[in-house]
């Protein structure tokens, strides 16, 4: 028999919702909430959600669970000043140059502000100075824009296992930062900027590169060329007045040219030649038994986590290149006769590849194979900046002569997707039933680990797919203490893969799925399906990469000091 509550004098069926909170909002009401996400702990610090049952009682939607015969009602006279109070005293103490935050139009503070028509504060403002933390590659900190919500600390401990920020001090000396106080830059953060992606407020943002791209595209000197990650063709789409999780890679390339690069290619070449490396080096590891599990190296917050927190099994992380750092390498190559000096720009959903992009492994005569690393969110900004009507543009190709893709590749955005990539190149049956039955064998879906076995030359292949580095942390307790029963392991840090980039537009996790979709829907379109079968890769290896594979494709990694 169903279960019922009453919200607003509207009886609602209780199915298993752990809060009043998602009850309340099936019932089409969307309580204000700052430190509340359903992958996350509860917290209840904000008070935001705060409802009044029928005995004047106030409690929070978000740690309450539902309870048959309830009523609770969630705009009362009570609760109208409630919230107005705790906004007005969130912003005496906030910083107020909202015009010219990077957070500005999508802060849920200034948000809230204008939906509860707050137009004075009461009290004193008691700002700090600005505390403005630079020291990283991937993200920008400032404290006096913190709010205390505590979404940054329950993302990095919880869902990434890192635990590089918390609180620290107490009362009104509070604040979020990493020990002692220390630049984020000497923490362990491994620039993930999943703690960007669900701050609330311009307390921590991506770092911006655009005004600099905008120099670069101004230089007669410069040729500047981009590659477009596979995860940024949905990961653009709501954003830009599109369908979610539908594939704008036309529109986007379109908007680069009319941004002023000069070529337009993408990523996905670079992801054929990594299925094309690693698939190589696990059958190689797998037929000598050696440096068993192969771990994915795609990842740069991976291999940073890897780093710092496990460097005795560095040996186990896969030698290949990132697809963006193959891909730049061999455009660099393929473009160095030019008369102007190329501009490498990578357009990624990943802060990390900032830092990846500036490692000292990936320059060669000083020059780095790729110069910058914009992300979704950057690449959006200067769209509007140019004026450009981005759901009116049309479609246009890449440019050749890396104009081929695969399914293979594009599929690299979600998690799982490198797994079969891989697979479909070591499966003895090409057919298209086996194609189909690689999809079905447990690789797909949003799940946070999964595992799976496949045949490969007449061997077992144990396999896990993870994403989120505190669901690796037990993997690779078991690896460094020789207990690892697998053979090949995927990690992206980002839950669900890059499709849930920090650099990304945010997205609630039904809508990372509908990224994910989109991915695998652009793979069933390709004519191409497997990274082998792409020409214009395979090439390579008789031309630019002839003699210079591992130079071009792959990297050994080192303990960092």
């Amino acid at each position: 028999m169903s279960a019922f509550m009453m919200v607003d004098n509207i009886p609602v069926e209780i199915a298993g919702e752990e809060n009043i909170l998602a009850v309340i909002r099936k019932a089409g009401v969307e309580l204000p909430t700052f430190c509340y996400y359903s992958e996350l702990s509860v917290y209840g610090a904000c008070r935001m959600c705060m409802v009044e049952d029928r005995r004047g009682n106030i409690q929070a939607a978000c740690s309450t669970p539902p309870r048959e015969g309830m009523e609770i009602f969630t705009n009362t006279p009570r609760l109208r000043k409630y919230r107005r109070n705790v906004l007005e005293l969130l912003l005496a103490s906030h910083c107020r140059d909202c015009t010219t935050c990077e957070k500005s139009g999508k802060c849920k503070l200034q948000q809230l502000a204008h939906q509860f028509g707050i137009h004075n504060i009461r009290f004193g403002q008691i700002t700090d100075e600005h505390q403005r933390d630079e020291s990283s590659l991937c993200v920008s900190r400032d404290s006096a824009k913190c709010i205390l919500c505590g979404d940054c600390v329950r993302m990095c401990e919880e869902i990434q296992g890192v635990g590089a920020i918390d609180f620290v001090g107490r009362g009104a000396r509070m604040k979020v930062a990493p020990a002692f106080h220390e630049p984020i830059a000497n923490s362990n953060c491994v620039g993930c900027g999943q703690c960007a992606a669900v701050c609330p407020t311009g307390a921590i943002v991506v770092k911006n590169d655009v005004e600099r791209m905008w120099a670069e595209l101004a230089d007669p000197k410069t040729k500047c060329v981009a590659q477009i990650a596979p995860a940024v063709r949905v990961g653009i789409s709501r954003e830009m007045g599109l369908g979610t999780g539908e594939n704008a890679m036309g529109k986007v390339t379109a908007a680069l040219r009319r941004l002023g690069f000069d070529e337009v290619y993408d990523t996905t070449t670079g992801a054929d030649l990594t299925v094309l490396e690693e698939a190589n080096e696990l059958a190689g590891r797998l037929a000598s038994g050696q440096k068993l599990p192969l771990l994915t190296s795609c990842c740069p917050a991976w291999v940073q986590f890897v780093e710092k927190n496990y460097p005795q099994l560095l040996p186990h992380v896969s030698t290949c290149r990132s697809p963006m750092e193959m891909f730049g390498a061999v455009l660099k190559e393929q473009l160095k006769t030019s008369t102007r000096r190329i501009v490498s720009v990578a357009i990624m959903p990943c802060t990390a590849k900032k830092f990846e992009v500036a490692r000292p492994e990936f320059k060669r005569g000083g020059v780095s194979d790729v110069d910058y690393a914009v992300t979704t969110q950057e690449l959006i900004s200067m769209i509007r900046q140019a004026g450009i009507v981005f759901d009116e543009l049309e479609p246009e190709s890449v440019d050749m002569p890396f104009g081929v893709s695969t399914g293979a590749g594009v599929i690299f955005g979600v998690t799982g997707g490198v797994t079969e990539a891989v697979i479909r190149r070591l499966s003895d049956d090409k057919s298209t039933s086996a194609l189909r039955a690689i999809a079905f064998n447990g690789v797909r879906g949003m799940e946070s680990v999964k595992e799976t076995t496949v045949e490969i030359g007449g061997k077992t292949v144990r396999i896990a797919i993870v994403s989120g580095l505190a669901n690796a942390r037990p993997l690779m307790d078991q690896l460094a203490q020789g207990q690892c029963e697998y053979d090949f392991i995927e990690v992206m840090a980002c839950p669900g893969g890059c499709v849930s980039g920090a650099g990304q537009p945010f997205a609630v996790k039904a809508e990372k799925a509908k990224r994910g979709q989109g991915l695998y829907q652009a793979d069933r379109m390709s004519p191409i399906k497997r990274s082998e079968e792409n020409y214009a890769v395979t090439a390579l290896y008789d031309s630019v990469l002839k003699g210079r594979v591992h130079e071009l494709l792959h990297v050994d990694y080192v303990k960092q000091s």
